[in-house]
């Protein structure tokens, strides 16, 4: 069955460009209408055929008869005292995720999602107490690029430099999806963003870790750690027991040797759990494993979260030992926590309530 036989409306951002040409060449029309959409989809980010101006009404409206655009929109947004401005969006079947601007002097960044909720559980984490939904599409997770794209530039006047992949979700259980958004994001006939101002983030899924290093990919690679050893990450992230830290470290090994690039280590400090000298050590020597940094972040209380963050003092003695050890530490201070926008608390009540009803 051809493209053009097929009664039901697909979404036209599903197809590639040869599948665009084919279409074409099925209605007898030039070949070179395919490459004027897809720059429409993906490098002007229409979201309506009539918005594809350079096109005659007619084929305008063949689109319309064969093809729909399944586009998110924004349903609330929220702007923090500091700047972090946290959206709601709502996708084309009523599903809602969160993504995030977080301004800076020297960057802007986008932190965007990557699933319906989350399958994993983790402890201190808002996102961890819904129940997934399911994956992002890639059109998807690219249209949240593009809302805070233009945020940055309406609100700062200032274009999107830096891309997370932190939000709701885990984005290594979303695989394809998530690399083919990071190839539209980064594409010369997308948004022709640089690899290396995109990071994913994972709770360490071993298997998905060492595919990324067979794909070669370009993007920075974070892992949240938040306890080096596996009694105490079993405690708070159900995802270590499948996944101990044993295969995790041996993963990173396999994607360093691969992709040759720094990783990245988050560790939220939690009051009286993960922040004595011990844990300091044991973090120290779980950065032997390869090349990288650690982000030490402030921890953002959530409902029934159970934590509390740690006392100066005590930050300042773990950074005090781990850089004792010429570990390359930064301390990160959270944005957005009067809104629930901060690291750990995306499910605000819009998205508690079309989730968990």
């Amino acid at each position: 069955m051809t493209l053009a036989d097929k009664t039901s409306p697909k979404n036209i951002r599903h197809l590639d460009l040869g599948e665009i040409k084919s279409f074409f060449q099925e209605k007898g029309e030039p070949a070179f209408r395919a490459t004027q959409i897809y720059e429409w989809l993906w490098k002007k980010s229409a979201h309506s055929f009539d918005e594809m101006t350079n096109l005659s009404k007619a084929t305008r409206e063949m689109l319309k008869e064969n093809f729909v655009l399944q586009n998110a929109v924004i349903e609330l947004s929220q702007k923090s005292k500091d700047g972090t401005i946290k959206n709601a969006i709502k996708l084309f079947d009523g599903k809602k995720v969160e993504c995030v601007l977080i301004p800076a002097e020297k960057r802007m960044t986008a932190c965007v999602s990557s699933q319906v909720g989350c399958s994993l559980e983790c402890k201190f984490c808002a996102t961890g107490k819904l129940k997934r939904e399911r994956n992002l599409n890639a059109d998807e997770i690219y249209d949240e690029v593009v809302f805070v794209q233009r945020q940055a530039m309406e609100q700062f006047k200032k274009p999107l430099t830096n891309i997370v992949y932190m939000g709701m979700g885990e984005p290594l259980l979303n695989y394809n999806n998530v690399l083919e958004s990071i190839e539209k994001i980064t594409s010369p006939e997308g948004l022709n963003m640089a690899s290396t101002r995109i990071t994913l983030s994972t709770a360490g899924v071993a298997k998905m870790i060492k595919k990324l290093g067979d794909d070669q990919v370009k993007f920075n690679l974070a892992l949240s750690l938040h306890a080096a050893t596996d009694e105490k990450r079993n405690k708070i992230m159900p995802i270590n027991e499948s996944n101990p830290l044993k295969e995790v470290a041996e993963a990173l090994q396999y994607f360093y040797k691969k992709t040759q690039t720094q990783v990245t280590y988050e560790y939220i400090v939690f009051k009286d759990f993960n922040d004595s000298a011990e844990d300091a050590y044991h973090l120290a020597e779980f950065c032997k494993v390869v090349p990288s940094k650690v982000n030490l972040i402030e921890y953002n209380p959530i409902e029934e979260g159970g934590f509390q963050q740690t006392l100066p003092d005590r930050l300042q003695m773990f950074v005090r030992l781990l850089r004792g050890r010429k570990i390359t530490v930064n301390v990160r201070h959270s944005r957005g926590k009067d809104i629930d926008a901060a690291c750990g608390q995306l499910a605000n009540k819009v998205v508690k309530e079309s989730i968990l009803r």
